[in-house]
């Protein structure tokens, strides 16, 4: 199970580090394409907080 999480965890940080890089290069977001990768950043790091939880106990 802790090969499972830790996978997931790393696909989850992937993902997360992704989008982030996606926002900071472009110069010529729209605010509506801003809050959606935000919204998609924030799901992201909600997941991982609950797989490092899981992780620990």
């Amino acid at each position: 199970m802790e090969d499972k999480i830790e996978e997931t965890l790393n696909y989850y940080t992937f993902k997360s580090n992704e989008v982030l890089n996606s926002i900071n290069s472009s110069s010529n977001l729209t605010v509506d394409e801003i809050i959606e990768k935000a919204a998609k950043l924030s799901e992201l790091e909600f997941k991982i907080t609950a797989l490092e939880v899981a992780k620990e106990n």
